[in-house]
């Protein structure tokens, strides 16, 4: 099975989340800045809400994927305050035809003082695991 790890961080904490993930599944976790290049079964996509939706350049990145090389998108990430971005990035999905995996990982993040230490070693921890039991 083919992997990719993807992610979108303005403070790091999603940044964090994604290297968890990539070094459990035995990948390198990448910004959105680097396209799919080569076909993957499971993409796992990092990212946060900012301003109560999700970055303009995680839509770019999700309207940039090709159908034809993404078997599925695996949503994950970190916030302060509100929870899921999974709508936001499914809607995106939806408009290139990917689908997305219904499971999804999301802890707590740092922000201005607020849950400081967030994301943490069991944050880490549990995101690994999340990323192996999906991968299998």
């Amino acid at each position: 099975m083919k992997v990719a790890v993807r992610y979108y961080t303005k403070t790091g904490n999603t940044k964090r989340l994604a290297e968890a993930v990539a070094k459990a599944i035995g990948t390198k976790a990448l910004p959105i800045s680097t396209p799919v290049t080569e076909p993957v079964d499971i993409l796992f996509l990092g990212n946060s809400y900012y301003a109560f939706s999700i970055d303009p350049e995680v839509r770019k990145f999700v309207a940039s994927l090709d159908k034809n090389m993404v078997g599925k998108i695996v949503n994950f990430g970190t916030a302060a305050m509100l929870k899921s971005t999974y709508k936001k990035v499914k809607a995106e999905a939806d408009k290139v035809g990917i689908p997305m995996d219904a499971r999804e990982f999301h802890c707590k993040g740092e922000f201005k003082g607020v849950h400081k230490g967030k994301p943490d070693d069991s944050d880490l921890n549990a995101a690994a695991e999340f990323a192996r039991k999906i991968v299998g």
